[in-house]
């Protein structure tokens, strides 16, 4: 079993910076291939970033390509996500996730946090 605790959210304004952390407890860290997702309201839940076992295995949604930077500490089990030049359209619920084995995906994850609050304003 895995369990994953965000924490980082808060209320920004635009061009601001945040780095959301996910806190992981229970099967080894260093073998779940990682990911955060968002939620925005009325709308569905999207992929933001993933990353595999090998810290230079990672994808992004197109959207924040270049703004966003996904990252793990094997060693602290936590997973985190830099996110620079915030826009009000990033404003969501984050979410992080996991799945077994080195997989950078954008889906498949059987594991998912609570989720943290992100919101940006103009």
């Amino acid at each position: 079993q895995v369990h994953l605790v965000e924490s980082g959210g808060g209320t920004v304004q635009a061009g601001d910076s945040l780095r959301l952390s996910c806190a992981a407890s229970g099967r080894t860290f260093s073998s779940l291939g990682m990911a955060w997702f968002r939620q925005a309201p009325g709308k569905g839940r999207e992929f933001v970033a993933c990353i595999g076992l090998n810290l230079d295995n990672t994808d992004y949604a197109d959207s924040v390509k270049g703004r966003f930077t996904i990252s793990r500490d094997n060693v602290k089990n936590i997973l985190y996500l830099q996110m620079n030049s915030l826009k009000p359209v990033d404003t969501a619920v984050y979410y992080c996730a996991a799945q077994y084995g080195n997989s950078c995906t954008k889906w498949g994850y059987p594991y998912w946090g609570l989720g943290t609050q992100v919101t940006v304003s103009s």
